[in-house]
């Protein structure tokens, strides 16, 4: 019985502690950790050259108007006074206003991230969908055909930047195949198969490098468990299939580094939304914070910056509890064989 459960090996996960106080103290670690990125982001957009009200007045503009659009928008006041006032309005569920529009950053935001969130889901969709079937296949008999093609197309995706991979498949399947739109967003309440059209491209972008990278480590974590582990030898001296070994035993125990590495890497994935949604023209939060940039707008520039940290520090409590899910006995602090 102990064969069929499959046990994990020690040293795949946290154990020793319930899956629920494990996450609690994350979440509490979790409040450092994004002040820090807001203060950090606030010193860097402070050392970039050139001057806010400058840039939105444009080259143009007088010393004068220089210095009363500087305080009007309280530029002029010390770097403390101005972080801890948009501390102290975060703290109180303000976010402030952007710089440049005048807009409520709540606003921006409630536009702008659906269709991030859309793009982001699907990447990380379509690079777990590609990367499970393709690790398998690769484990099952390592050295084969599908091991070897597998090696050659994820090397190739690798070593492809996000960027150029963009390109790549517009001149592929909107410019010489004329089936996906090169540029443009549909709204999912406007058309379904529109919608899926228009982030398909940018999805396969994002997602296809991280398909490759996670069919590499499934593959190597797969096959070392195959070769090594005595709960797979048990198993197959019982005449189990070994595609059931395989599917059953090796992959669900690869699971829990498979699933930290997806934590880890949702940072990567948030990063190549800034580079690939300009590509393609689509309306999300990347573009606006590139252009956030360009034109100072520090309060934009930070709220974004939280709410992307946000999302990583809730994915990878998400992490923690699907450790508990995989594996009982650290949802109860029973330590592992």
């Amino acid at each position: 019985m102990a064969a069929e459960a499959g046990p994990a090996p020690a040293g795949r996960a946290v154990l020793g502690s319930p899956g629920l106080r494990l996450s609690g103290r994350r979440l509490l670690a979790a409040i450092p950790v994004l002040w820090g990125v807001t203060f950090l982001t606030f010193v860097l957009m402070n050392l970039l050259p050139g001057n806010a009200a400058q840039e939105l007045l444009g080259a143009n503009a007088t010393p004068a108007d220089v210095r009363a659009l500087e305080l009007k928008l309280h530029l002029n006041e010390p770097f403390w006074t101005r972080y801890w006032h948009w501390l102290s309005g975060v703290l109180h569920g303000d976010l402030g206003a952007s710089l440049t529009s005048g807009q409520p950053v709540t606003s921006i935001l409630a536009q702008r991230l659906p269709v991030s969130f859309e793009l982001m889901i699907y990447a990380f969709c379509l690079s777990v969908l590609l990367a499970v079937p393709v690790a398998a296949a690769a484990a099952h008999r390592p050295g084969g055909w599908a091991d070897r093609l597998s090696m050659m197309v994820s090397m190739a995706g690798l070593s492809i930047a996000p960027y150029v991979l963009a390109l790549l498949l517009i001149f592929i399947f909107a410019v010489r195949l004329q089936v996906l739109p090169a540029i443009g967003f549909v709204p999912l309440g406007q058309s379904v198969v529109g919608n899926i059209k228009s982030l398909t491209l940018p999805a396969l972008a994002i997602g296809l490098p991280l398909a490759c990278f996670y069919t590499r480590l499934l593959r190597a974590d797969m096959v070392e468990q195959m070769q090594g582990e005595d709960y797979v030898v048990t198993a197959r001296a019982k005449g189990v299939a070994p595609w059931q070994v395989l599917i059953r035993h090796a992959m669900r125990n690869s699971m829990f580094g498979f699933l930290t590495v997806l934590g880890l890497n949702l940072g990567t994935l948030i990063g190549a939304l800034v580079i690939i949604e300009p590509i393609f023209a689509l309306p999300g939060i990347g573009q606006v914070l590139l252009q956030s940039i360009h034109d100072r707008d520090i309060v934009v520039v930070e709220a974004v910056v939280l709410v992307f940290a946000l999302i990583v520090v809730l994915a990878n409590l998400l992490t923690d509890l699907l450790y508990a899910l995989l594996d009982p006995r650290i949802r109860y602090g029973r330590p592992a064989a």
